[in-house]
């Protein structure tokens, strides 16, 4: 089920920083508390492969990020103790080192299962056992969520595990959703930061397609 349209879930996680500490982070609270956009990028493992490209891919655009009112968050389903080694295994031997937003460590899956991100499949329950057994690696997909200044979902996607994400993409769709909320306008196709909105109705997109 899509989130789109709706609040993003009200739910505490463990979330591990570039300096060791763990505490707890609700990103809906993060969101409204701090009157900011949220960027919420899941993956899959640390220690991984297409994975740290990504994460040193997202700090490499935090300060445009920053630039846009919008707080950068990273998650997987790992413990804080490995977030914190992948946060000290340098760059040139896989690490994330460097890597200074926030890294949630949803251990028990709480908030992963909720987004329904995780993957497993054929879940079975043996009813003489009580056991549920289930195929796949049960850690999540490459899901990200951009969230509003009043909790709500503008954005999700989810890419399978091989499929590394395109930030600029993620940056484009945060100028879109903020010329929408200042100027009243919706954005057409391959809309970038600077071109032309348009008018949400007929004569707004007859204007628009015979200009372009």
């Amino acid at each position: 089920m899509t989130l789109v349209g709706k609040q993003f879930p009200d739910i505490q996680v463990d979330a591990m920083n570039e300096m060791g500490d763990t505490f707890k982070l609700n990103i809906l609270e993060e969101a409204k508390s701090n009157n900011k956009k949220v960027l919420l990028f899941w993956y899959p493992k640390d220690f991984t492969f297409v994975c740290p490209t990504e994460l040193h891919a997202f700090q490499s655009a935090l300060e445009e990020f920053e630039k846009r009112n919008t707080i950068v968050i990273g998650a997987s389903c790992d413990t804080p103790e490995v977030h914190f080694a992948w946060l000290n295994t340098p760059k040139d031997n896989g690490g994330i080192e460097g890597v200074t937003y926030p890294i949630l460590a949803d251990t028990n899956r709480n908030l992963a299962n909720r987004l329904g991100i995780l993957d497993i499949t054929n879940e079975r329950y043996d009813e003489e056992s009580g056991a549920l057994t289930v195929d796949g690696d049960n850690v999540t997909y490459r899901a990200t969520y951009l969230i509003d200044e009043e909790g709500n979902t503008f954005h999700e996607g989810i890419n399978h595990m091989p499929l590394g994400r395109n930030v600029k993409e993620f940056l484009r769709l945060i100028d879109a959703y903020t010329h929408v909320q200042e100027k009243g306008e919706v954005c057409p196709a391959n809309w970038e930061e600077g071109k032309e909105g348009m008018n949400a109705n007929r004569d707004g997109v007859a204007s628009y397609l015979s200009s372009n």
